[in-house]
C-alpha cells in the first residue's frame, strides 16, 4: 500500500497581506505581534523595518519611504501590532475599501468604425441654426469620416458612401451637396507631386538636372563636382589634379638635379 504524503501548498497557507515581502517576513511580523514585552516588540518592528528597506536601499533613508514601510508593517500585521511608531497607524478600513465599480459605457454605435464621437458631432451639427455653418461643419465631418474609413478599410472610400452614411446617422437631417469634394482634407501627402524646382531651406532638391547644375556650380567654384577635367577643384577630381601637379613638380626637380 502506497504511503500517503501531505504536501504543503501555498493555497493552504494563510493569506499574505502584501505578497511583495514574501511569507518569511509575514512570519516575522506575526512573531513580533506575539511578543508580550512592548519594548522588545518595538525593537523587533524596527529591525523588520530595516529588513524591508533593504529591498530598496536607495530609498531606505527617505522620510516618505520610511513612513510607507511603517504603514506596510501595520497592514501585514492586520492592525494587531502595538508598538511605539514614529508615524500614526493607518486606517485599515479605508485602505481595504474597494473602489466603486466604473461601469463600462454600453452604447449602441450604428457604425462602429466611425466611433461615438462622430455621432456626437452629427448631433451638434443638427442643432446648428446657421445654414452656412451647418453646411461647412457637415463637410468637415464628412472629410473626417472618409479619413477614418480609409484607416479601417485600407482602400479609397467613395464619396457617395460617406454622404449616405451622414444621412443615415443624422436621420436624413444632414445632406452633403453632390458637387462637394470630401478629399480636401484627407488627401495624403505621399500622393502630392512636388514641383520640378522644389526648394527647402534655400537648397534645391529638384530632379537630376538640378543636381547636375548644382554639381557644375561647385566645379566652377573649386568645390569638386562632376567635371573631372577640372584638376584644381576639390572632391575626387580635385585630389586627382593635386596628385598630377605634384608628380610634374617631382619630375621637374629630378631633371634639374641631373
Amino acid at each position: 500500500m502506497a504511503k500517503s504524503t501531505n504536501f504543503d501548498y501555498n493555497t493552504q497557507r494563510p493569506h499574505l497581506e502584501i505578497r511583495e515581502y514574501g511569507r518569511h517576513l509575514q512570519g516575522m511580523v506575526d512573531y513580533a505581534v506575539s511578543v508580550e514585552d512592548r519594548e522588545k516588540r518595538t525593537k523587533l518592528a524596527q529591525t523588520i523595518i530595516e529588513l524591508m528597506g533593504q529591498m530598496n536601499p536607495g530609498l531606505r533613508n527617505v522620510e516618505e519611504f520610511r513612513h510607507k514601510l511603517w504603514d506596510h508593517i501595520f497592514i501585514i500585521s492586520g492592525g494587531k501590532l502595538d508598538v511605539d511608531s514614529p508615524y500614526p497607524k493607518p486606517n485599515l478600513e479605508v485602505i481595504r475599501r474597494k473602489p466603486k465599480h466604473i461601469g463600462y459605457p454600453k452604447q449602441n454605435i450604428k457604425f462602429k468604425h466611425y466611433g461615438k464621437n462622430v455621432e456626437r458631432l452629427i448631433e451638434k451639427a443638427i442643432e446648428m441654426e446657421d445654414e452656412d455653418k451647418k453646411k461647412g461643419f457637415t463637410e468637415c465631418i464628412g472629410n473626417y469620416m472618409k479619413l477614418v474609413h480609409r484607416n479601417w478599410n485600407k482602400e479609397n472610400a467613395n464619396d457617395e458612401i460617406i454622404k449616405g452614411d451622414i444621412e443615415a446617422l443624422s436621420g436624413g437631417k444632414l445632406h452633403v451637396d453632390d458637387d462637394s469634394n470630401l478629399d480636401s482634407l484627407t488627401r495624403s501627402t505621399k500622393t502630392r507631386k512636388r514641383p520640378d524646382n522644389f526648394r527647402s531651406n534655400g537648397r534645391n532638391y529638384g530632379r537630376r538636372g538640378d543636381r547636375d547644375d548644382r554639381g557644375r556650380g561647385r566645379d566652377r567654384d573649386g568645390g569638386g563636382g562632376r567635371d573631372r577635367d577640372n584638376r584644381g577643384g576639390g572632391g575626387h577630381g580635385g585630389h586627382r589634379g593635386f596628385r598630377d601637379n605634384r608628380n610634374r613638380r617631382n619630375n621637374r626637380d629630378n631633371r634639374d638635379r641631373q
